[in-house]
């Protein structure tokens, strides 16, 4: 699974993973893909500059990347207590509703919130890069799109390349325009934040709009088949992160969520503004339901919902209330049934690229290669 931006990373196989935890990060990109962290739950420098050290350890030197979430422009001066001020009192009052319908316990006094969404702000962001510029990271990736230019200029000087997600040929072409070395063309079916177009048809879009910058595809991949599609597509390789929740180095801390996920079709999703303000596709649960009903309030933009509902996620979570229990998933969860480790999972995506190649070779009449 040769590309040129794979041989440009020095990386076996095109295959980048995107995940939360830094021992999947690792797994990945000892296995021969590009691991690449997420940082937004990283409020502390501090926990960051700590598991990059772990990431260090245990990589064998070989090449990694960090994901952030960062708003193209600037918003100078507000602090979360300002955001928090913001939310309306009415909103508060749904969530404490919807919990008590369900029997949802309190934290413990004291206790904070193991769930904020706050990397969005951009100081904490900023703090993040301040960090793992200290770090040899090959890659950095913006979930929100193209970084301020000032980061863009900051990662080419430390040699870092810069990729950012799109999904529409438009903002591919805004990337571009901004700086950014790899597109990550995510489609419609893809976990988290995500658009309205598929896959199928966004990948090819994406190539044309940028050529010759390197694409990687994204949604709804979760077969070596499925990656030889979007290699066939115009990508230089293929961007992972729902896949690798069911891996045995995940640390989901919740037995009852990976049976969730286990368990799951891929019917089983739903794009809702209910978990940060913005359409991101997770489980659907009964949590989703409630936002996503006409009869209540409506989820809040971002970062206000966010914020919202950190505390009663991290309840949710701690207390595995099923009915409430999800996830950010993509559509390939109905692939998700069975844990592997992630080196099980590259030998299953070797293997599948492996047949694809040979199905194609015999369908154009070269024989098995």
């Amino acid at each position: 699974m040769q590309t040129e931006l794979s041989r440009t990373l020095g990386i076996e196989h095109a295959i980048f993973g995107f995940t939360p935890f830094p021992a999947v990060a690792a797994a990945i990109t000892r296995a021969g893909g590009f691991g690449v962290l997420g940082a937004v739950r990283y409020t502390a420098p501090d926990d960051l500059a700590r598991d990059l050290d772990w990431m260090q350890e245990h990589t064998d030197g070989l090449p990694y990347g960090l994901d952030v979430v960062m708003p193209a422009k600037k918003v100078e001066g507000v602090t979360e207590a300002d955001v928090e001020a913001m939310i309306p009192e009415a909103h508060r009052a749904f969530v404490r509703e919807t919990l008590a319908k369900h029997g949802v316990p309190e934290l413990a006094e004291g206790e904070a919130s193991g769930w904020r969404i706050t990397g969005w702000m951009e100081q904490v962001a900023r703090s993040q890069l301040d960090v793992a510029f200290d770090y040899p990271i090959r890659l950095l990736a913006n979930a929100l799109g193209s970084p301020p230019a000032d980061v863009v200029a900051r990662a080419h000087e430390h040699g870092v390349l810069v990729a950012a997600l799109a999904g529409s040929a438009r903002h591919a072409r805004h990337h571009a325009e901004a700086g950014i070395d790899i597109v990550v063309a995510q489609g419609y079916e893809a976990g988290g934040h995500t658009g309205e177009i598929a896959s199928m048809v966004l990948t090819p879009e994406v190539v044309d709009a940028v050529s010759p910058l390197p694409v990687l595809a994204a949604g709804g991949i979760g077969s070596g088949e499925q990656i030889a599609a979007g290699l066939a597509l115009g990508a230089q390789g293929v961007w992972l992160g729902s896949l690798w929740l069911t891996t045995t180095e995940a640390e989901l801390h919740s037995r009852a969520l990976t049976e969730k996920l286990l368990a799951a079709g891929s019917g089983d999703t739903v794009r809702s503004r209910a978990l940060t303000g913005k359409p991101a596709r997770q489980l659907r649960t009964e949590w989703t339901d409630a936002w996503d009903d006409p009869a209540g309030p409506g989820p809040l933009p971002m970062p206000l919902q966010g914020l919202l509902v950190a505390e009663a996620v991290s309840r949710i979570q701690k207390y595995e209330v099923g009915p409430l229990l999800g996830t950010p998933v993509g559509q390939i969860v109905g692939r998700m049934n069975s844990e592997r480790s992630v080196r099980q999972v590259f030998d299953d995506l070797t293997r599948g690229f492996e047949r694809a190649v040979d199905r194609i070779n015999r369908i154009a009449g070269r024989g098995a290669q």
